[in-house]
């Protein structure tokens, strides 16, 4: 639940910055034309390996999906429980799966969006409805742009987030407008438990171009960053200072599997 917590800080504060950065460089145009997404995904599995393996939509037992349809452009992440691996269960099926059928949701385009809750609470329970019964549990974010109204809605809006094994109607969405050059920013735990607030936010500060080929470096270099820092056992980690807090004796980085999806908001112009 933490990484979608402060997921939801950091998207918030990111849009915010955004949003005043477009007052204080130029004026409002009179007639706004719609807005997309222009998305980076990267992220690694809990080893000592530095290469990314983007198989199946996933880092180890998170999953994440980039999905639009006619009127929507939608991210979502979502971060297995590895405990489920104590009982002889893969606790990478259940996020797979869910992330799987939430993109499938959206491209059939059977949906009003602006309330994304309902493609969690339909894509949960068609997993529900499976054959083959499926264990497991995770946390889950999932983030969609309206392109004509310039209108973003999350779900869900709270801090604590969503834990699937709870019923999903629990949650409810929340939304408010965007403007050309807002950066969105999901992650999990790996992301959030090593890199702190500033460091991302001075990675998303120097995100300028609107070209995919800069987003997606943008989002290899945060999650390479915090990579990096899981492994070092002498760097005071967002983690390290939480257990610390606790009264805890920790220092080091947090090895985890680590997800950041990260979405520009652009104009169809600005990315051609």
């Amino acid at each position: 639940m933490q990484s979608l917590a402060l997921g939801w800080r950091l998207l918030s504060r990111a849009i915010v910055s955004g949003i005043h950065n477009e007052f204080q460089l130029k004026p409002r145009a009179k007639v706004k034309g719609p807005v997309q997404f222009v998305t980076g995904c990267s992220g690694f599995s809990k080893s000592v390996s530095k290469t990314p393996n983007f198989k199946n939509w996933s880092f180890g037992d998170d999953a994440y999906f980039v999905a639009k349809n006619t009127s929507y452009d939608v991210i979502g992440v979502a971060d297995g429980v590895g405990g489920w691996r104590n009982y002889g269960i893969d606790p990478a099926a259940f996020p797979r799966t869910l992330m799987n059928i939430c993109e499938r949701v959206v491209v059939e385009d059977r949906l009003n969006l602006s309330s994304p809750i309902k493609v969690i609470e339909a894509s949960y329970q068609e997993l529900l409805e499976q054959k083959t019964p499926l264990i497991g549990s995770s946390t889950a974010c999932i983030v969609a742009l309206n392109r004509e109204e310039r209108r973003l809605a999350v779900a869900p809006p709270s801090q604590q987030g969503l834990v699937l094994s709870d019923s999903p109607s629990m949650a409810d969405s929340s939304s408010f407008p965007v403007e050309e050059g807002d950066v969105i920013m999901l992650g999990t735990d790996g992301l959030f438990d090593n890199l702190t607030e500033d460091m991302l936010l001075r990675h998303i500060s120097q995100l300028q171009d609107p070209q995919p080929e800069s987003v997606q470096q943008t989002a290899s270099c945060i999650a390479e960053e915090a990579h990096l820092l899981s492994f070092d056992e002498n760097y005071l980690s967002p983690f390290a200072l939480s257990a610390i807090d606790m009264g805890i004796d920790f220092i080091g980085g947090k090895p985890d599997d680590i997800t950041v999806v990260i979405a520009k908001i652009t104009s169809f112009s600005d990315s051609i």
